[in-house]
């Protein structure tokens, strides 16, 4: 399941999806906005067919990599505030291995590969767009060795 969309999500009901694939072994990720630095508001932007596309090729590398029996990625997009819930990642696979490593490929790839602009709005004034850091790609690069 790939969705992307504005409305919140509930990663307790996400994980039971993955629960009822079968296998021995669910890993998630779920990432809230954080508000640093008196952010007030984050907003992401997208274009619908690029962004679903490149999401369903990160599904396909993570099940063509190991061998898992269900992958959900939620993403939202639009304003949201800090402590509200922005992305879940979700894999099941028989064993935890598969299932730990794939979670943590995708977030990774997401983070770098997937097509979102950001957008902070913040207390003091300031605003901007969220610029690429080095640890996020430096994360994903590892997954190319």
């Amino acid at each position: 399941m790939i969705r992307v969309g504005s409305e919140d999500f509930d990663s307790g009901a996400l994980i039971a999806v993955l629960e009822r694939a079968g296998g021995g072994a669910v890993a998630s990720f779920t990432g809230i906005v954080r508000g640093d630095d008196g952010l007030l508001e984050l907003r992401l932007d997208h274009y619908a067919a690029m962004t679903e596309k490149a999401l369903a090729m990160l599904e396909r590398q993570a099940r063509s990599r190991w061998p898992l029996l269900d992958v959900i990625i939620v993403h939202r997009v639009g304003p949201m505030v800090p402590g509200e819930r922005i992305v879940f990642v979700g894999t099941a696979s028989a064993h935890r291995a598969a299932a730990l490593e794939a979670c943590a490929f995708l977030i990774d790839k997401l983070k770098t590969e997937a097509p979102f602009w950001k957008h902070q709005r913040f207390a003091d004034g300031r605003e901007g767009w969220v610029e690429a850091r080095a640890a996020d790609d430096a994360a994903a690069a590892r997954w190319s060795a």
